[in-house]
C-alpha cells in the first residue's frame, strides 16, 4: 500500500497509531491514552513544528479546561463500569451526573442553563451518549463517555470523504449489533461508493486492514474506542437535521489567513490608536505627523471628551424600568389577554383591534410616552380631539401631514409639499404653526427642491413642543382620566 498522500489522513493515523500501543486495560479504563495522545500531537504538528490553530481556539480551550476539571480524580465526575446482563459497560457516567456537577462547580442557579452548557459541549464532541448518534445532553440516566483528546476539535480535524468511506466500510465488516449502520449512514456509504468507484478497492483494503487491527485489541478497549470513533464522525458528519459545529465563521477564517490586515481610520487620522485590535497587528511606523494632523487629532479627542455619557448604573436602571413598565405587554413574560389568535382559535384580539373602542391596556399604554399615543390610531384620534377642544390642533395635524407625506408616491410629493407649506408655514397660513427661525429657514430652502423630508427640521421642532406641552396636558386632562377610569370600570363589570 502506498503511503503517498495519506500521511496526514485520518485513515493512515488509525492504521499506524493504534497498533503501536498494545493496551492492557485495568479496571475497565484503557492505559494507552497518554502515549496515544502524545504521538497524535506529534503528527498533528506541521513542518514548522507548530500546531494548526483554529479560529475557535479560545472556545475550545475553555471547553477543554472544563473537561479537565470534569475528569479530575478527586473533584471530577465519577466514572464507573456498569454491569448489565451478560455484559459490562465500561467508563461511563450519566447525564444527570454532568448537570449536577456543572451546577455545583460553576455556581449555576438554573439547571436548565447547566443542561444548555452541557449540550453545547456534547455538540462539539467532548463527551457523547454511548447509544445515540444525536450529540445532546439529557438530564436523566442516559450513559455518556468522555472523548479521547486525540479526537478533540482543537486538533483542527478536516477529515476527507475518503476517510469517512473507510470508516463506514469497516463498520460493515464487523458483525456487531452496536456497529450496524444507521439509515443515513447506509445512504452515505452508497453515495460514497458511487463517487469513489474507481478507487473503492483501495478504500476497501484500508478498511480491511483497520478491521484486522481492531480484532487484536482487548474486548473492553475495543468497545470504548469504537464508541469514541463513532462520536468523532457524529461531530464531523452529523445526523441530518443536527447542527454541524465544525463549520468555521468565514470572517474568523479570513482574519486567520490575513493576520497583518489593518483597519483604516474612519476619521482619516494617521497613527490612530483606536484602530488597533487584538485581531489586527498595528501598521508599521509611519512618518512623523504634521502640525495640522496633530491639531486634527486634538480636536477629535476634545470632541470625545465633550460627548455625553451615562454611567452604567443609570443605563441599567433605565433598562430595568423599561422592562418592568412593558412586562404586561410582553407575551413571553405574561399571558396575553385576549390570547394570540394565531395560536388559539379565539378571535377576540382581532375584534378588539378592529373596533373603535380602545381596550384598557391600550389606554394605559398611552401614558408611557407620546410615541405610544402617536403610533396608536385610537390614541391619535383622542389626542386630536383634545387639542381641538383647546384650539391648538395645528401642531398635531402638521406632524401627521408630514408623516403621511413620507409614504406618498414620488410623483405626488411636490404638490403635497406645496399644500403643507401653504396650510401651515406660508405667511397668512390658515393653520400657522410656531417654529424657530433656524428650522423655518432650513425648511424654506428645502421647499425649493421638494422631497419627502423637506419638513424634517420643522417636524422635529413641533414634536418637541408637543412632547413638552401638549402631551403632558393631555395625560393630565379629565378626558384621558375619564377614558381610563371608564375602561377600568367596564373591565371590572365583565367579571
Amino acid at each position: 500500500m502506498s503511503r503517498c498522500g495519506m500521511k496526514d489522513s485520518y485513515a493512515f493515523k488509525c492504521i499506524i497509531l493504534i497498533p503501536a500501543f498494545p493496551c492492557r486495560p485495568a479496571d475497565g479504563i484503557p492505559t494507552c491514552s497518554r502515549a496515544f495522545v502524545r504521538l497524535a500531537g506529534v503528527l498533528e504538528k506541521n513542518s514548522n513544528g507548530e500546531t494548526d490553530d483554529s479560529p475557535n481556539t479560545l472556545v475550545y480551550r475553555k471547553m477543554e479546561d472544563l473537561i479537565a476539571r470534569m475528569q479530575d480524580e478527586k473533584n471530577g465526575i465519577p466514572i464507573r463500569t456498569v454491569k448489565s446482563f451478560l455484559s459490562k459497560i465500561p467508563s461511563v457516567f450519566s447525564g444527570s451526573d454532568i448537570v449536577q456537577w456543572l451546577v455545583k462547580n460553576l455556581n449555576i442557579e438554573d439547571p436548565v442553563e447547566a443542561l444548555h452548557l452541557g449540550t453545547l459541549m456534547a455538540a462539539h464532541g467532548y463527551f457523547f451518549p454511548i447509544s445515540d448518534h444525536v450529540l445532546t445532553l439529557k438530564d436523566d440516566g442516559t450513559f455518556y463517555r468522555f472523548q479521547t483528546p486525540y479526537f478533540w476539535p482543537s486538533n483542527c480535524w478536516e477529515p476527507e470523504n475518503t476517510d469517512y468511506a473507510v470508516y463506514l466500510c469497516k463498520r460493515t465488516m464487523q458483525n456487531k449489533a452496536r456497529l450496524e449502520l444507521a439509515d443515513y449512514e447506509a445512504e452515505s456509504l452508497a453515495r460514497l461508493q458511487r463517487a469513489f468507484a474507481r478507487k473503492w478497492e483501495f478504500i476497501f483494503m484500508q478498511a480491511e486492514a483497520q478491521a484486522k487491527v481492531d480484532k487484536k485489541r482487548d474486548k473492553i478497549e475495543r468497545k470504548i474506542l469504537d464508541s469514541q470513533e463513532r462520536a468523532f464522525w457524529d461531530v464531523h458528519r452529523p445526523v441530518p437535521g443536527c447542527v454541524n459545529t465544525t463549520e468555521v465563521d468565514i470572517k474568523k477564517s479570513s482574519r486567520m489567513k490575513n493576520p497583518h490586515k489593518t483597519r483604516k481610520s474612519v476619521y482619516g487620522l494617521q497613527n490612530d490608536i483606536r484602530s488597533h485590535s487584538p485581531t489586527h497587528t498595528p501598521a508599521p511606523e509611519a512618518k512623523q505627523p504634521t502640525v495640522e494632523e496633530l491639531q486634527e487629532q486634538i480636536k477629535f479627542w476634545q470632541a470625545q471628551l465633550d460627548r455625553h455619557r451615562l454611567k452604567m448604573s443609570k443605563v441599567a436602571e433605565g433598562l430595568l424600568g423599561y422592562t418592568e413598565q412593558y412586562a404586561d405587554y410582553d407575551p413571553f413574560l405574561s399571558t396575553p389577554d385576549p390570547s394570540n389568535p394565531w395560536i388559539s382559535d379565539d378571535t377576540t384580539f382581532w375584534e378588539l383591534e378592529a373596533s373603535k373602542e380602545p381596550t384598557q391596556s391600550r389606554v394605559k399604554r398611552w401614558g408611557f410616552g407620546m410615541d405610544e399615543v402617536l403610533k396608536d390610531p385610537a390614541g391619535r384620534e383622542q389626542f386630536l380631539k383634545f387639542l381641538e377642544s383647546e384650539f391648538s390642533s395645528e401642531n398635531l395635524r402638521f406632524w401627521l401631514a408630514v408623516q403621511e407625506l413620507k409614504k406618498r408616491p414620488i410623483k405626488e410629493v411636490p404638490s403635497r409639499v406645496q399644500e403643507i407649506w401653504q396650510e401651515f408655514l406660508a405667511s397668512g397660513a390658515p393653520s400657522a404653526i410656531n417654529v424657530d427661525s433656524k428650522s423655518y429657514d432650513k425648511t424654506t430652502q428645502n421647499v425649493k427642491d421638494p422631497g419627502r423630508y423637506a419638513f424634517e427640521d420643522a417636524q422635529e421642532h413641533i414634536y418637541k413642543l408637543m412632547k413638552s406641552d401638549s402631551y403632558s396636558r393631555f395625560i393630565r386632562s379629565s378626558a384621558y382620566q375619564e377614558l381610563l377610569q371608564a375602561k377600568k370600570k367596564k373591565s371590572k363589570n365583565l367579571f
